[in-house]
């Protein structure tokens, strides 16, 4: 599982859950739309504090934005699958 993904994948529906732009959103978070961009496109590998500081700008629990979604669920399911799989 790929965690800048995740991340930013969560990041992007808890912002789009909010009503926010990336504009607005970066606004009141204090980060620029191009890192908000990239976060949620998954180029960005944000720090533990950066992972705080966006979870207290969306309102939300800082555990809340390393939470699998039903994409990294899915994945691991995947990945699971294929190891059982696998002629031992």
């Amino acid at each position: 599982m790929d965690m800048r993904r995740l991340v930013g994948r969560n990041v992007r529906r808890i912002r789009l859950e909010t009503g926010l732009s990336q504009e607005s959103f970066a606004e009141m978070s204090g980060f620029t739309q191009q890192y908000i961009s990239g976060l949620e496109n998954g180029r960005r590998n944000p720090t533990i504090v950066t992972v705080y500081e966006i979870a207290q700008a969306l309102g939300v629990e800082h555990d809340v934005l390393l939470a699998p979604d039903d994409e990294a669920r899915a994945e691991r399911a995947t990945l699971l699958e294929r190891k059982r799989s696998k002629p031992k």
